[in-house]
């Protein structure tokens, strides 16, 4: 075996001479990485070092198995505030078991991002549409924003959703500690300032330097200012999490509904990037190397990760050429919590409710929603249905709100298939739609009638409707009724049964039923349900031209029967030999 077969698929033909590219990237990429790791697990109610465990060691497993050079993993928002409503579902008695289930999360996220890639899962990955995982993100994003009143007022605020607690503040002003707020607001305005300025500096960094600074120096914690505490100085030591008083169902269900929303925005973002920055995404790798992010974050008391998208801008826009980078970052970030900790243990819970506010903020693709309505409307509608479930209902129900969504979407979709009636332009070859072209006209003695879509059972009702409504307006003289089923990928016994009596309905007018361009599944299946078979078989052609011409008189059309695909009238037409439409 050689030498190369052994490292890691991004450190493979690594030069030497990108060393210090790398290692200034890794730098800049812990510096970014510190605020969202100590503020993030407030979300899931995690004690700040966990959100640094969820940085060091996913780096470590995307950098030994993950395929890219350049994506970084760590925590995100959404996937945190997922993580939250699942934690919410489960007993937990104190915050050890919390960290517990947290890890044991991480741990099932992985190995069904790990099972995902090897089965060649990646595409499950788009099963959340764009426009419901826009909304569903900007709703998060909101839900995130509302939860951090009580870091930034310092009341403790109970109410869910969206009303609740602006209805809670409100009662409770009396509780306000004003110190908490102004000190917020200006870290928030200092944030806003910083990103109109287009600083070199992350503003989130600053915001934890200047406010452990001021902490310290104006002992805001002795005048009624929470802070994050002590931080352990030591790392987690390998061992699997205790769960064994949780229910398996509950932590099953979290787990699926962190890997959907964790994986789907994970790897939007990944491919955002790979175009924008022209590296190749393999949706299948990429969950292979999520997996097992996830699988050390959650060996060493971490919580679920996925793509970060300001640590993967950063560590391309720093030059980052390897992974060598993701291994520096984790250097620094574990350095930062053996010997820096105290520093931290200062910083105010108001400046962490600030970054999480302003992070939220910028989650919401005000723009993206702006396009989708501008483009359809209908799509747009589920968005907000999707953001709804997400602040309403909760983030869990919000999953659930957005997967129906999804289907919902495509079933209307499929529920009303494109018809179009077919027709010859004179002097041109092929076939046109007649609604199209002022020019086609009707081939004599025939209707042509073009189904784009499948023909299943939620949508042989609306099928049946046209296809009758087109055979008692046809014109004297017509004796075929031609199905041109290029486009049918698939039908199902409702549809067989709905074209049976079709096939009945049209004989009482005089018309015969004709199929063409019939696809190997679809014939298949009305060859077993005997649709080819005795004295009222139907004739199917390999093309449309060939069912002109037969009943032109120029050959003859026979009844379909047993045979390999594409031969003559007797089978399912032969892949690609579709007419013109």
């Amino acid at each position: 075996m050689r030498a190369r077969d052994l490292l890691p698929a991004s450190l493979v033909g690594y030069r030497l001479e990108s060393l210090r590219f790398d290692v200034t990237a890794g730098l800049a990429v812990a510096a970014v990485a510190i605020p969202s790791a100590i503020a993030y697990p407030a979300i899931a109610g995690l004690p700040a070092e966990v959100g640094l465990y969820a940085s060091i060691l996913p780096l470590v497993g995307y950098a030994l198995f993950g395929p890219s050079r350049k994506l970084m993993v760590g925590p995100d928002a959404a996937t945190m505030t997922v993580l939250a409503a699942a934690l919410a579902t489960l007993p937990l008695d104190n915050p050890a078991d919390r960290v517990a289930a947290a890890a044991a999360l991480a741990l099932m996220v992985g190995v069904l991002c790990v099972l995902a890639g090897r089965l060649s899962l990646g595409v499950v990955a788009s099963f959340l549409s764009r426009p419901i995982l826009i909304g569903f993100i900007s709703g998060i994003s909101i839900s995130i924003l509302i939860g951090q009143i009580g870091r930034l007022t310092g009341v403790r605020i109970e109410g869910d959703g969206l009303v609740q607690p602006l209805l809670e503040i409100f009662r409770k002003a009396g509780l306000i500690h004003w110190p908490s707020l102004g000190f917020g607001a200006a870290m928030f305005g200092l944030l806003v300032l910083l990103a109109r300025l287009r600083s070199p500096i992350p503003g989130p960094l600053v915001v934890v330097v200047l406010a452990g600074i001021a902490s310290a120096l104006f002992d805001l914690e002795g005048r009624g200012m929470k802070v994050i505490g002590s931080l352990p100085s030591t790392m987690p030591s390998l061992s699997l999490p205790d769960v064994s008083r949780l229910p398996l169902k509950e932590l099953l269900l979290g787990a699926g509904a962190v890997w959907l929303v964790s994986v789907s925005s994970g790897l939007v973002a990944a491919r955002s990037f790979g175009a924008r920055d022209k590296f190749d995404v393999d949706a299948d790798r990429e969950l292979t190397g999520l997996g097992y992010g996830n699988i050390f974050s959650g060996l060493f008391s971490g919580f679920p990760v996925t793509v970060s998208d300001s640590r993967t801008a950063i560590n391309i826009s720093a030059g980052a050429r390897s992974q060598i980078s993701g291994l520096v970052a984790a250097f620094a970030l574990t350095a930062l919590l053996l010997y820096l900790n105290d520093a931290l243990r200062l910083l105010p819970n108001p400046a962490l409710g600030a970054i999480l506010a302003f992070a939220a903020l910028n989650l919401i693709d005000l723009h993206g929603l702006r396009e989708i309505w501008r483009v359809s409307r209908t799509e747009f509608i589920f968005a907000l249905i999707s953001m709804w479930g997400a602040i309403s209902l909760g983030v869990l129900s919000g999953v659930v709100i957005a997967i129906a969504g999804t289907l919902l979407h495509v079933l209307l979709k499929e529920m009303r298939p494109r018809v179009a009636l077919l027709g010859r332009i004179a002097g041109r070859p092929g076939f046109y739609k007649l609604h199209r072209s002022e020019r086609a006209a009707p081939v004599p003695g025939m209707v042509i009638f073009l189904v784009q879509g499948s023909i299943l059972f939620f949508n042989t009702d609306f099928l049946r409707d046209r296809f009758e409504s087109v055979a008692q307006a046809a014109p004297p003289g017509t004796h075929w009724f031609l199905v041109d089923a290029s486009a049918v990928a698939q039908v199902d016994t409702t549809a067989v049964a709905m074209l049976q009596k079709l096939r009945a309905d049209l004989s009482q007018l005089g018309l015969t039923l004709v199929l063409a361009e019939l696809h190997r599944e679809p014939w298949e299946i009305l060859q077993r349900a005997g649709f080819f078979e005795g004295p009222e078989a139907t004739m199917v052609f390999d093309d449309v031209e060939d069912a002109v011409s037969a009943l032109a008189g120029r050959e003859p059309g026979t009844a379909a029967q047993p045979a390999p695909a594409g031969i003559g009238s007797k089978g399912p037409a032969g892949e690609g030999r579709a007419g013109s439409v």
